[in-house]
């Protein structure tokens, strides 16, 4: 969802330093495990608001009731231990895990489960969308609390997701959204925050959570950093000093060096993620269709997958393979001869009014400075003056929503193992845009949309239709976007450390619990 995206609602963070709760006392184990990521790591950190880079970090924090597995394509235990539902689809019932506590001490039960989802469901931003089917929440038990939907949706696969879904204690502090400001948590997972420097590079550090119900046996790695280094050369340097234990993405050189390197090892995968170009239609050049329709063809698809070296794949569409909505035999490609035509239509290009463009893209963000660079020589040669513009993620996303460019590149994950939210969160309708930064306010999209959440339960094959209708509309009708690839997951980490795997439904994530630490 967001900003490698992406992004969450933002609020104001009033610490620039926390060491919030008491830490807990932590079992014996090695050397920190230290993540280097080139953008900031916290956005927001009240868990019903979190839509942004924090996942990395709030997976290993907060825990959901269930948890998506790459190899089943199912949903697996977690908080809950097993559910069922209806024969309709329109009531859900979770077993709980017994035995867990928050980080707070206290229980976590189906009075916090409840408590914890209707909180979220009230917040109505980031990805709290996801419990939209939801009319009431029961507890049946101690242990057990069922789910009332409006309509049928996959709540054990919604339960998965990796925004929204996080179980928390409601009860930790009096004025919650004051105690999450501070950089504090109020989650169950594994680990537990001990040190937040907001705009610092040593960002966030958690630490083991001595009470932990899956226990702590085994070797296991006690202390988890995150560290923010824009400079792809000095994180790959990092962790050949050892002085990081992985870095989540590589450019291809680098990639190649980590791969040959002894004493690393490297992770190559097909991921979730799209890169995402969104045009402006509501202000500026771009409000003409024309100019929008021009730039996609302008786009080199094919040249940009040659210079990225393996690092990306072309996409097909809106949403990527292996997911619900996915349509294939849609790979765009280049036309400048189109794209002159559509240009001097709207009374631009060669021997037209010159014509100024500004595309903001993330700092930090090597193949999206590769775009950038490669579509700005391509418009040149059109008259089209392109401004390029690197920017941190939360400036480049508060320019957005003012409306302040052109072209808004970004990154986009699922919220959980589906298409919609490509569609829901990046294309519907929305006032504020949040991430609807190309401002598409389409009334035929709209309705389209929101017949997807039932139909993906009751009727896949028409679900699959409407995707399709969707992605027409999007890239054809209203040329509202450019996808210029899907990531491939290509990750680098020092070569002792055992158990990582790479999870595409939760972007970026290693689940560090799950690790073996390196000597």
């Amino acid at each position: 969802m967001r900003r490698r995206l992406v992004a969450a609602v933002a609020l104001t963070l009033l610490a620039a330093c926390s060491t919030p709760q008491e830490p807990q006392r932590a079992p014996a184990g090695e050397s920190p495990f230290v993540y280097v990521k080139n953008t900031d790591i916290v956005t927001e950190w009240d868990p019903s608001r979190s839509y942004s880079n924090e996942i990395i970090a709030f997976q290993n924090v907060y825990e959901t009731l269930t948890l998506w597995n790459p190899v089943t394509k199912k949903s697996a235990p977690r908080l809950a231990t097993s559910w069922r539902s209806s024969a309709d689809g329109r009531t859900w019932t979770f077993s709980l895990r017994s035995g867990v506590t928050f980080h707070t001490g206290r229980p976590l039960d189906a009075e916090a489960v409840k408590a914890s989802i209707e909180r979220t469901m009230r917040a109505k931003t980031g990805a709290s969308y996801i419990w939209d089917a939801v009319s009431s929440i029961r507890v049946e038990g101690p242990l057990t609390v069922t789910f009332a939907l409006k309509y049928p949706v996959p709540l054990d696969l919604v339960a998965s997701a990796g925004y929204a879904a996080y179980i928390y204690d409601t009860k930790a502090a009096s004025d919650l959204t004051a105690f999450f400001r501070q950089g504090r948590d109020a989650g169950s997972g594994p680990y537990t925050v001990t040190k937040w420097n907001k705009g610092k590079e040593d960002e966030l550090t958690l630490s083991a959570y001595d009470g932990y119900w899956g226990g702590w046996q085994r070797p296991h790695y006690n202390t988890v950093r995150y560290k923010v280094v824009p400079d792809t050369e000095r994180a790959y340097r990092m962790l050949q000093n050892g002085e990081a234990s992985f870095v989540d993405r590589l450019d291809p050189r680098l990639f190649a060096r980590a791969s040959a390197a002894s004493g690393l090892r490297t992770s190559d995968r097909p991921s979730f993620t799209t890169a995402v170009m969104l045009f402006n239609t509501a202000a500026g050049p771009m409000k003409d269709i024309r100019v929008r329709k021009a730039v996609q063809k302008a786009v080199d698809y094919q040249g940009l997958i040659k210079a990225l070296k393996g690092s990306v794949m072309p996409a097909s569409g809106v949403v990527p393979e292996g997911l619900l909505g996915h349509v294939p035999d849609r790979v765009p490609e280049q036309d400048l001869a189109g794209a002159t035509r559509l240009l001097q239509q709207a009374g631009y290009g060669p021997g037209g009014r010159p014509l100024r463009l500004r595309l903001t893209y993330g700092e930090g963000e090597a193949d999206e400075q590769v775009l950038a660079r490669r579509l700005r020589a391509t418009l040149r040669t059109l008259n089209v003056t392109l401004e390029v513009r690197g920017m941190h993620w939360n400036a480049q996303w508060e320019l957005g929503k003012k409306r302040g460019q052109d072209i808004f590149v970004m990154y986009w994950w699922p919220d959980y193992a589906d298409g919609y939210s490509y569609f829901g969160q990046v294309f519907q309708s929305a006032n504020p845009p949040v991430f609807n930064l190309s401002y598409l306010n389409d009334r035929t999209l709209d309705a389209l949309l929101g017949t997807l959440p039932e139909l993906t339960v009751t009727d896949k094959p028409a679900a699959q239709r409407a995707y399709e209708q969707a992605t027409t509309r999007v890239l054809d009708q209203r040329a509202a976007a450019a996808l210029p690839w899907v990531v491939k997951s290509r990750r680098a980490y020092l070569g002792g450390i055992q158990g990582y795997d790479d999870n595409p439904a939760y972007q970026d994530v290693v689940f560090v619990y799950d690790l073996r630490p390196s000597g």
